[in-house]
């Protein structure tokens, strides 16, 4: 884990709990999260993870999956049953498509796979923070010279009006939100098409062209592909 990238805070500190039995991880974690301003509370064991939780309205819930007592998938879920919607977002060593669909069914939000970069780590708690309204952003999402606004339901790039269709328009309010950050074709059909879609991968990659062809045509593009991982929206100049 390398690299920190300080953020602009937000106008009040989130309350953020960090479950990570090990010791190294989860001091270099709370570390980096309190430096972007965040309130922090530190623990090692799924069991203290879910009493604390359950104690407090954590703004985010950084997650890991292997703990001892009660794993992190376990903790999650009994969260959920309980009525704590804090969003959780979980560290795993273990980078299988079984482990990460049981962490989004678990009522996870997010999944970052050992080893991670800090900067990885505070992008997609800050995307995360964004998505959930617990950071007070200003509305308008803004990338380079593209704006979305969510309330007026208008996006414009150097200021010309872009015509999008609903799917498009979801697409691309979840890519913005998580500037910066790769997502893969998994969080993109769960995020925009939730999991009742019956499709494949491949309408990601569909949509993803219609995107490109409205938002990055003769344009320096904002749309990024990373072989293998995902996509990700970034104004590379």
């Amino acid at each position: 884990m390398v690299g920190m990238v300080p953020l602009a805070q937000s106008a009040s500190p989130s309350r953020i709990l960090v479950v990570e039995d090990e010791p190294a991880i989860n001091d270099v974690v709370s570390t980096a999260l309190r430096y972007q301003g965040h309130v922090v509370t530190q623990t090692d064991s799924g069991l203290k993870g879910f009493d604390l939780a359950t104690g407090t309205d954590f703004d985010l819930i950084v997650l890991d999956v292997m703990l001892p007592g009660l794993d992190g998938f376990e903790v999650c879920r009994r969260l959920r049953e309980t009525g704590r919607f804090s969003p959780v977002l979980f560290l795993t060593a273990r980078d299988e498509a079984d482990d990460r669909i049981k962490g989004f069914v678990t009522g996870g939000d997010d999944y970052l796979t050992k080893p991670f970069s800090v900067d990885e780590l505070v992008l997609r708690v800050a995307a995360i923070l964004r998505r959930t309204g617990n950071e007070a952003p200003s509305d308008l999402l803004v990338v380079g010279e593209l704006t979305l606004d969510p309330a007026g339901q208008e996006v414009r790039r150097a200021g010309v009006l872009v015509d999008l269709s609903p799917t498009e328009f979801r697409l691309l309010h979840y890519l913005m939100t998580n500037a910066g950050v790769v997502v893969s074709k998994a969080q993109i059909l769960l995020n925009v098409w939730d999991y009742d879609y019956e499709g494949s991968e491949n309408v990601v990659e569909l949509y993803i062209g219609y995107l490109r062809r409205k938002i990055d045509h003769d344009r320096r593009p904002l749309i990024h592909t990373r072989r293998g991982a995902g996509y990700v929206l970034r104004d590379e100049l």
